[in-house]
C-alpha cells in the first residue's frame, strides 16, 4: 500500500490510499453507545471485567514471584506460596471463565429461524483508554517549534476516534471507523514518532482469547490490534448472516475471506507480537479457520443453486461437503499443535473437529443418494457420468467395471449402501465428540443439525436395506475432495476510506515530519537590490530556497541554500505552491518584506560546493531530506515489530521562471528573484 504524494490542503489519492490534507471536517463516525444493552455488548462488558481481573491477578503473581526469590526468610516462603496457589487458582478461574465468553458463538449468530450449522466468531481485542495531549502538546511545542495549546482540537479529535474505535458497530459503518483510524495512526506515526526517541506512550491491549494484558510503546502494536480487530469484526459479520439465502450465503463468504486477508496481512507485516493472538501460529491457525468457513459457505450455497435431482449435481454436492471436510481437518491439525493447543478454546477445537467428521458423513450420504435415487444413465449421458465417477473416489471401488457399475441398479445399491454405512458411523462420531464438550452440548442448534442429518441417513439406509442381502457391505473408498468456488484472501483496501490529517497545519509532511530536525524559526527582512532578492526558488509546499548569489540582498541576510520559506509578511506558507509564493514577493513594496525561514539539520551545503550541483534540476538535485516521505520500516529481528504499510515517490513541482541573472547560471526549474 503506497502512501500519497504531498499535495496541496485540498487532498490527493496515490497508490490507493485515499489521504486529504486539508481542513476538512473531523470524522462523523462513532462507535457504539459503550453503555448499550446488546447482548454482544454484555458479552464485551464480562470480557473487560475479566480481562481486567486477570490484569490484577498478575500484578499480583508477579510482586509474590520476586518476594519469593527475594526472602530467605522460611516463614514468609510458606506464606508466599499459599498466596501464590491462591493467585494462580483465581487465574484458572478467570481464563476458563473467559474461555467460555469466547465460547459463546450463539450470541453473534444470526436470529433467522432456519437451522445452519453455527460458524466460529472472534471476539474484539480489549484496549485502555489512552490521553495524548499533554505528550503530544509537549512534542509540538519541542520539536515543531508551535504552542501545542493551539492544537488541543486536533489532538483531542484524534482521541474520539480511538475512543469510538474501541467499540465498532457490527456493520460496514463500524468496518469504516476501524479503517478510519489505522489509516489515521499513518499521519500519528509521521508527525509524532521519531526513529530515535519514544514519547513514553504505552500502548495497552488485551489477548482476545486469553484475556492477559500486554502492552508496547511502538505505534505498530497499536496498528496490529486495531487490524486484529478488524478481522474479529469481520468474522462476527460473517456469522451473523442468513445463510439459508443466496445474498446472505454472499455477505457471509465476503465477510470471511476478508477476514481471512486481514489476519493473513497481520501475519505477514507484524512479528514479534508481544500477545499470543498475535503470533504466527495463531494468525496461521486463524487463517485457515476463515478459509474453512468460507468453503463451508460455498457448500451451502452449491445446496442451494444446484438442482438436487440431478446425478452429476449430487457427485458435486459429495466431492464439496469432502473439500469442507478435508479443510477442517487442517484446521484440527493446527490448532493441535504445541504453541496452539493450549491456548485455543476446547469449544473451537472440539467444533471444528465435529464439523471435519460432519461434513464427511455428508459427502458420503450425496454419494449414495446420487447412486440410489437417480436412475440409470442413457446412452448419451454414460459418457460424461462415467468421466465424473472416474475421479470421484480417491480410490476406485471394489466390483464391477465402471460403465457396469453406473448401467446396473443393483450394483449402484450396493455401493450407496456401502457410503450409507460409513456416512452414519461419521455421523455418529461426530456426534460423540460433540458430547465430549459442555459449552457445544448448550448449543442447541448444533444438536439439531447433527441430529437431523444422523437420521436422514438411518432413514436412507432403512430404505435401501433389503431383508434378501445376504452379502457384506464392502468398505465405500474415500471422496475425492473437489471445489468449484476456491477461497479467496482478501487483503484490507486501505484506499476505501478517506482520511483527514489532523495535524494538516503543522505543515507538509515532506518536510515537517518527526524524522526531520531543523533549527529555530527565523525571520528575516529583505529590501529588493538592482538584481532583485537574490535567491531562486524552486518547489511547492513549502518552497525551497535553491540557490543565494553572493554578495545579493539574500546573501546579506543570511539565506542559505536549502532553507525553506514558510511564512511571506505574515502569510502562512507551508503549504504554498510556487506561484502564489513568487506573487506575494511581486506585490512587495519600496519598505521590502519580511520572510519566515527554517533550515533543516544536516541540509547545509557547503560553500565549495560544485554550483552545478547546486542548481541541477529537481529531479535529481533536490536536498535528499526534501525528496522522501517513505514509511519508516523499523522491522527488524531486535527491534520492536511494525506494520510496513506504505512507501512513498517524491513529487516536486517543476514550475519556474528567472530574472537578474545570466540564463545558463540558473538551472532550467529554479526561479531567480
Amino acid at each position: 500500500m503506497m502512501p500519497p504524494e504531498e499535495e496541496s490542503p485540498d487532498g490527493d489519492r496515490d497508490g490507493g490510499l485515499v489521504l486529504l490534507h486539508g481542513p476538512k471536517s473531523g470524522s462523523t463516525r462513532k462507535g457504539c453507545d459503550p453503555f448499550a444493552q446488546t447482548q454482544r455488548s454484555k458479552l464485551q462488558h464480562r470480557r473487560a471485567r475479566i480481562n481486567q481481573q486477570i490484569n490484577k491477578e498478575m500484578r499480583m503473581r508477579a510482586g509474590a514471584e520476586n518476594l519469593f526469590r527475594a526472602t530467605s526468610n522460611h516463614k514468609v516462603k510458606e506464606t508466599v506460596a499459599l498466596e501464590l496457589s491462591y493467585v494462580n487458582s483465581n487465574l484458572q478461574l478467570l481464563k476458563e471463565e473467559l474461555e467460555e465468553l469466547n465460547s459463546s458463538m450463539d450470541v453473534y449468530q444470526n436470529d433467522s429461524e432456519s437451522i445452519s450449522v453455527p460458524m466460529i466468531p472472534l471476539g474484539l481485542k480489549e484496549t485502555k483508554e489512552l490521553d495524548l495531549l499533554v505528550p503530544l502538546k509537549d512534542f509540538i511545542r519541542e520539536h515543531y517549534g508551535e504552542e501545542g495549546v493551539l492544537f488541543e482540537k486536533e489532538i483531542k479529535e484524534f482521541m474520539e476516534l480511538r475512543q469510538a474505535m474501541r467499540t465498532p458497530s457490527r456493520n460496514e459503518a463500524g468496518l469504516e471507523l476501524l479503517m478510519e483510524y489505522y489509516n489515521q495512526l499513518y499521519f500519528l506515526d509521521s508527525r509524532f514518532f521519531p526513529p530515535t526517541k519514544t514519547l513514553g506512550i504505552f500502548f495497552h491491549w488485551y489477548d482476545s482469547l486469553t484475556g492477559v494484558p500486554s502492552h508496547q510503546r511502538a505505534l505498530a502494536f497499536e496498528k496490529g490490534s486495531v487490524l486484529f480487530n478488524l478481522g474479529a469484526l469481520h468474522t462476527q459479520i460473517g456469522a451473523r448472516q442468513d445463510r439459508a439465502s443466496l445474498p446472505g450465503l454472499n455477505q457471509a463468504i465476503d465477510a470471511f475471506q476478508k477476514a481471512a486477508g486481514a489476519f493473513n496481512y497481520l501475519k505477514e507485516n507484524f512479528s514479534n507480537a508481544p500477545s499470543l493472538d498475535m503470533s504466527a501460529a495463531s494468525l496461521t491457525m486463524l487463517v485457515r479457520l476463515m478459509v474453512a468457513q468460507v468453503q463451508e459457505c460455498v457448500f451451502e450455497k452449491m445446496t442451494l443453486l444446484r438442482s438436487q435431482n440431478d446425478f452429476l449435481a449430487r457427485l458435486q454436492l459429495a466431492q464439496e461437503a469432502a473439500r469442507v471436510e478435508d479443510v477442517y481437518s487442517l484446521v484440527h491439525q493446527t490448532m493441535s499443535q504445541p504453541h496452539v493447543k493450549d491456548y485455543v478454546p476446547f469449544s473451537w477445537t472440539t467444533m471444528v473437529q465435529v464439523k471435519s467428521e460432519h461434513f464427511k458423513a455428508l459427502s458420503h450420504y450425496f454419494a449414495a443418494i446420487a447412486l440410489c435415487d437417480c436412475p440409470a444413465p442413457s446412452d448419451a449421458e454414460l459418457l460424461e457420468q462415467e468421466k465424473a465417477f472416474l475421479q470421484f473416489h480417491v480410490t476406485m471401488p471394489e466390483g464391477p467395471s465402471l460403465r457396469v457399475l453406473l448401467q446396473d441398479p443393483e450394483e449402484r445399491r450396493k455401493l450407496g449402501k456401502a457410503h450409507l454405512k460409513k456416512a452414519i458411523m461419521k455421523h455418529e462420531e461426530a456426534m460423540r465428540i460433540h458430547g465430549l464438550c459442555k459449552i457445544l452440548r448448550k448449543m442447541d442448534i448444533l444438536q439439531e443439525v447433527l441430529s437431523f442429518a444422523h437420521k436422514r441417513s438411518l432413514s436412507k439406509y432403512s430404505e435401501i436395506d433389503h431383508e434378501e442381502d445376504f452379502f457384506e457391505t464392502g468398505e465405500a473408498p474415500d471422496i475425492h475432495p473437489k471445489t468449484h468456488q476456491k477461497p479467496e484472501i482478501k487483503s484490507p483496501n486501505f484506499s476505501q476510506v478517506k482520511v483527514t490529517d489532523l495535524f494538516y497545519r503543522l505543515g507538509p509532511l515532506s518536510v515537517f515530519s518527526a524524522k526531520n530536525k531543523w533549527y529555530p524559526a527565523r525571520r528575516v527582512h529583505l529590501m529588493r537590490g538592482e538584481n532583485g532578492f537574490g535567491f531562486t526558488l524552486r518547489g511547492d509546499s513549502p518552497v525551497l530556497i535553491a540557490g543565494v548569489i553572493p554578495g545579493g540582498c539574500a546573501a546579506e541576510a543570511g539565506l542559505k541554500e536549502g532553507d525553506y520559506i514558510i511564512s511571506v509578511n505574515g502569510k502562512d506558507c507551508k503549504w504554498s505552491k510556487h506561484a502564489e509564493v513568487v506573487q506575494l514577493l511581486k506585490n512587495t513594496g519600496k519598505e521590502g518584506v519580511d520572510i519566515g525561514i527554517i533550515t533543516l539539520q544536516g541540509s547545509e551545503c557547503p560553500k565549495a560546493m560544485d554550483r552545478k550541483a547546486a542548481v541541477m534540476s529537481s529531479g535529481s538535485g533536490m536536498p535528499k531530506s526534501n525528496k522522501e516521505n517513505s514509511r519508516k520500516s523499523l522491522m527488524n529481528s531486535k527491534s520492536a515489530s511494525t506494520l510496513l504499510v506504505w512507501s512513498k515517490k517524491s513529487k516536486r513541482s517543476k514550475k519556474s521562471t528567472y530574472s537578474g541573472v545570466p540564463f545558463t547560471a540558473v538551472g532550467d526549474n529554479e526561479a531567480m528573484y
